[in-house]
């Protein structure tokens, strides 16, 4: 590689500390020495390698795998490809009256994707270039955009897994292909190949974007929130699959801290014959306490969880964050309501933590006595059902959570029967995924459980993961 001049090195300098800068600013933990980790790096790398450049900062710069996507899309708005990788040969088919050939488009790109060589000799890059060129651009108000969805939509993805696939089998003959199942394994690879070309249009599309707009006005919407700071109410089904990796990682460290606060906090109550015989050396002073060998037990803990459409998600993860961490409990015990209260232990007890763990929500959801008025949340009724059937469940050794949004669809709130409940127990909490600034607005009313139970936000899974751990009874 050969030695970079003085202002290049010092662009080079300025563009990994503003990279770095981003990535901090949007919750990734990178230290001093990382950074330096990370320069020292760029020392060996081939900075003209993108993908080993990638690879290398990575490697310095993230302590946790669940951010890789946000630093991907960070790294491309700030060490985008430049202009001459993308031009090439690689030319767009137009007709007679000038247009874009939409169909010659497809093949070409078919053809190009089934090629193995294309992504080694720039073609692959050409053609990403070239399409988000030609059919991705319009005008906007704001003058020249680009636009993922018409740049694909005009390629038409399902028509061109087709048209991938038969390229490939071009060069293998019908009885040889389903012989060895090559029509399956190519229809496989063109799915991929497909989704290989959105995600680098995607890529192009940002690229051009932030030399338009500005890398801070695309970043706003391009670049995606770590998993634990995607709000629950916002989630997509990808966002949820995002978060549902982080579960394991929150309880692991919530076990560990857990564990730690019991062994220092307990310590056995004072032994006073053991203290008056060691007093006998300081002339009858009892100067040092000697205590009973500590034998600190697990508490019990109750969840009571809204599992209605608006915070179902918010409940599935939190049920599922804590039977990951139902070993630090003496017993776990679960109730579900709509506008009615059920215990759904039952349901959870065997493997609730494993892939089964969504069946056994639906199940549960189809099964369970959890809606038996209008199927809209009925927190009242469910405080009332709860005290009157299900109180001997909570005892003074045990913590009571409390999941929901406390939108009570303007029903009777029965606070007197949620101060029975927190009566009964040493700890209770409630756990609400709205913004704190929505409470008590619309159906909300959240402070009026909040005068009798310790109510708090819990909007993300990192808001979720803090506040059990200081919560959580020891």
């Amino acid at each position: 590689m050969p030695e970079p001049v003085e202002g290049s090195t010092q662009i080079l300098v300025d563009t990994l500390t503003g990279f770095v800068a981003d990535l901090r600013n949007r919750g990734i933990v990178v230290g001093p020495s990382n950074l330096i980790d990370a320069g020292q790096a760029l020392e060996v790398l081939d900075l003209l390698d993108r993908e080993s450049l990638r690879e290398g900062l990575a490697a310095t710069l993230l302590s946790e795998h669940l951010h890789r996507d946000t630093f991907d899309r960070c790294f491309e708005l700030w060490f985008p490809l430049g202009h001459t990788a993308r031009a090439g040969a690689v030319a767009v088919p137009h007709t007679e009256s000038g247009e874009v050939d939409v169909a010659a488009l497809r093949q070409l790109t078919a053809d190009i994707l089934a090629d193995d060589d294309a992504q080694g000799d720039g073609r692959f890059d050409q053609l990403v270039a070239a399409i988000v060129a030609e059919v991705g651009r319009y005008e906007s108000a704001r003058g020249e955009s680009f636009s993922v969805y018409q740049a694909m939509s005009a390629i038409s993805p399902q028509t061109l897994i087709a048209q991938i696939a038969a390229s490939m089998a071009a060069g293998i003959s019908r009885e040889e292909g389903s012989r060895a199942g090559t029509d399956a394994l190519n229809r496989r690879a063109a799915r991929d190949a497909t989704q290989r070309l959105r995600a680098a249009v995607e890529t192009e599309v940002q690229r051009r974007m932030s030399a338009l707009r500005g890398r801070e006005e695309v970043a706003e919407y391009a670049v995606p929130k770590l998993p634990e700071h995607i709000d629950f109410f916002s989630a997509n089904p990808q966002d949820m699959v995002k978060l549902k990796r982080t579960i394991e990682p929150i309880a692991r460290l919530l076990a560990a801290k857990l564990e730690f606060r019991r062994r220092r906090n307990h310590r056995g109550a004072v032994d006073v014959r053991s203290t008056l015989r060691a007093s006998m050396s300081t002339g009858g002073v009892p100067i040092e306490l000697r205590h009973r060998k500590s034998r600190p037990g697990k508490p019990e803990m109750v969840v009571v969880c809204d599992v209605s459409g608006s915070v179902s998600g918010f409940s599935s993860f939190t049920l599922q964050l804590v039977y990951a961490l139902r070993q630090q409990f003496s017993n776990v015990r679960v109730f579900a309501f709509i506008d009615t209260v059920d215990e759904v232990t039952d349901y959870f007890d065997r493997s609730a933590a494993d892939d089964q763990f969504g069946e056994r929500m639906a199940t549960m959801l189809t099964q369970a006595r959890i809606s038996t008025r209008d199927g809209h949340s009925d927190y009242g009724h469910m405080l009332r059902g709860f005290a009157d059937n299900y109180l001997d469940s909570l005892t003074h050794r045990g913590a009571l959570l409390i999941l929901g949004d406390a939108r009570n669809n303007y029903a009777l709130a029965s606070v007197d029967s949620l101060q029975r409940l927190t009566d009964r127990v040493r700890n209770a909490y409630w756990l609400n995924p709205e913004r704190k600034e929505n409470w008590d607005t619309g159906d909300s009313i959240a402070s009026r459980y909040g005068e009798v139970i310790e109510m708090y936000e819990c909007r993300n899974a990192g808001q979720l993961g803090q506040v059990i751990g200081n919560l959580l009874p020891v």
